[in-house]
């Protein structure tokens, strides 16, 4: 957790080394097949650090990073690819962050440690995955 006023994309990496997958057997492996994010994730650390870790790079370059890798010529490099169905899914997980935030207390960080908002967060989804198995299994 951070202060409000504090972007996200420095805390990617910090956050993305306690990201576990779930897979049938086995257990939970530490490095996903591909990490989307918007252009807010785009910076060149970040994209390192995924390369280093062999995980595909589903972020899109901001307009001025384009423009500095052209003005570069032959030294700025390949334009990144991109998965665009790959990237399309990553609103799933936006709808997941409205659905958290619809409930106030985390919306507006009510909880002044940072262990009552993780527990607000843990209760939050849970009432969250309720809803949705109770929908799927009526």
């Amino acid at each position: 957790m951070t202060a409000g006023q504090a972007a996200d994309s420095p805390q990617f990496i910090p956050v993305l080394k306690k990201v576990r997958v779930r897979v049938p057997v086995g257990r939970p492996r530490t490095r996903p097949g591909a990490v989307a994010g918007d252009k807010a994730y785009s910076s060149r650390g970040n994209r390192t650090y995924l390369r280093k870790r062999r995980i595909k790079v589903v972020i899109p370059e901001k307009r001025g990073q384009v423009a500095n890798r052209k003005k570069t010529g032959s030294r700025g490099g390949r334009p990144v690819g991109r998965d665009a169905d790959l990237y399309k899914e990553r609103n799933t997980v936006e709808r997941l962050i409205n659905k958290l935030k619809a409930w106030r207390g985390i919306a507006t960080r009510y909880d002044k440690t940072p262990a009552s908002y993780l527990a607000g967060l843990h209760l939050r989804a849970a009432m969250i995955r309720v809803k949705d198995l109770a929908r799927t299994t009526s």
